[in-house]
């Protein structure tokens, strides 16, 4: 763990100078959208006497998800192009494979940081949670740490296809054709319920409907069946065969 925690040391020096731009996504991004999407059409929602699980207001039942998929978000950021950038643009990870650092310790540092960077957004989002008197419960404390586990998933998974490509151009297609329906049609901001019954089935093999159905539960209370560990399950497993897979990939392209 030493190698990987001088990786995740590594990019803590380069942010230090960068960390004032991530206060906008960390902090007033979701501030932002809670009071668009939130309270403004949530007012609308409500009105309608639109019926939510629970029966909790539009705005309850729709920021937690966002905590959810705001690290989904940040994760497949971090993932992508800085990632690449380390790898083909700047040849980072041959400076750093060159010295007595493993490949292992590489992806590690690297989620590690991912992680930590994860966790700055999950800790600011749930703070304006707290002060939009959103959650319902003390276990809200793991909402922070559910999210950023739903973050690893993607993270993983994303950090071992950016090793095996060349350009960004496919990144395109990744956000567009899967970071951005994940986001719509996930839970975030409607039911699953509420999808067709095949599309339901979808829904529950994307990693972001178990991280927002576990962040959800931890900010309402709503922790009332043993589901939550298939969440928990479903999400580490997505994350540690993640990171065997991006071992594999990056042994590969340091190795070319």
């Amino acid at each position: 763990m030493t190698g990987a925690l001088r990786v995740v040391h590594r990019n803590a020096l380069v942010y230090r100078r960068a960390w004032r731009g991530s206060l906008f996504g960390s902090f007033l991004q979701p501030t932002l959208f809670l009071l668009a999407m939130g309270v403004g059409l949530g007012t609308l929602v409500d009105r309608g006497g639109t019926a939510l699980p629970g029966g909790v207001p539009f705005l309850h039942f729709l920021a937690p998800g966002l905590l959810a998929a705001a690290c989904m978000q940040t994760a497949a950021f971090e993932s992508s192009f800085p990632v690449m950038g380390k790898m083909t643009w700047q040849r980072n990870y041959e400076a750093i494979t060159a010295t007595p650092i493993r490949v292992s310790d590489l992806v590690v540092g690297e989620l590690a940081w991912i992680a930590v960077r994860l966790s700055m957004v999950a800790v600011a989002f749930t703070l304006v949670l707290v002060l939009f008197g959103i959650p319902r419960s003390p276990l809200v404390v793991l909402a922070p740490p559910a999210a950023v586990l739903t973050g690893l998933a993607f993270s993983a998974p994303i950090v071992a296809y950016t090793a095996t490509l060349r350009a960004a151009d496919s990144f395109n297609i990744l956000f567009r054709f899967g970071i951005t329906p994940l986001f719509l049609f996930s839970g975030v901001f409607f039911p699953v319920t509420r999808l067709p019954e095949s599309l339901q089935w979808v829904a529950w093999f994307t990693p972001l409907f178990h991280g927002v159905e576990l962040v959800r539960a931890l900010t309402l209370d709503a922790v009332t069946s043993p589901v939550w560990v298939l969440h928990v399950a479903y999400l580490s497993g997505l994350t540690a065969g993640g990171t065997l897979v991006a071992v594999w990939t990056f042994s590969r392209a340091l190795r070319a």
